[in-house]
């Protein structure tokens, strides 16, 4: 029987896992073992570290457009705004509230205040 040489595919499939963990630092980067091991630990931070920042981007767009709207007045917050918000069928995201609220004050003061007007209007003339 001839020589059959093996190792070409197993060959490959570890240089694709090396060059993806070229950056990684000692024995992470050399060994086969430890290099699969850290590959699939650093896919499952990536998946849980996405999700932990749309959360965390949420958090800083309430924390910025609340910091804005009690500058207006004591008694109104960021859930009140939004609360209002839905009362009035106003398509604004945090998002969009938040970049306003930083660029902007006076154009969220505007809104808000044209928002507390009609709220407060309608419910005192028992529309809503």
């Amino acid at each position: 029987m001839t020589r059959i040489r093996r190792g070409n595919i197993a060959r490959r499939r570890r240089t694709k896992i090396r060059l993806f963990a070229s950056s990684f630092r000692g024995a992470h980067s050399r060994l086969t073992r430890t290099i699969t091991q850290q590959k699939i630990r650093a896919l499952v931070s990536s998946h849980r570290d996405r999700d932990k920042q749309k959360i965390n981007f949420r958090r800083l767009w309430i924390t910025r457009i609340n910091a804005v709207i009690r500058e207006i007045g004591v008694s109104y917050s960021y859930s009140r705004l939004i609360h209002d918000l839905y009362k009035k069928q106003v398509l604004l995201n945090r998002k969009i509230l938040a970049q306003i609220a930083i660029s902007n004050k006076n154009c969220l003061y505007m809104i808000s205040n044209e928002i507390i007007k009609e709220v407060h209007w309608k419910e005192s003339t028992g529309i809503i």
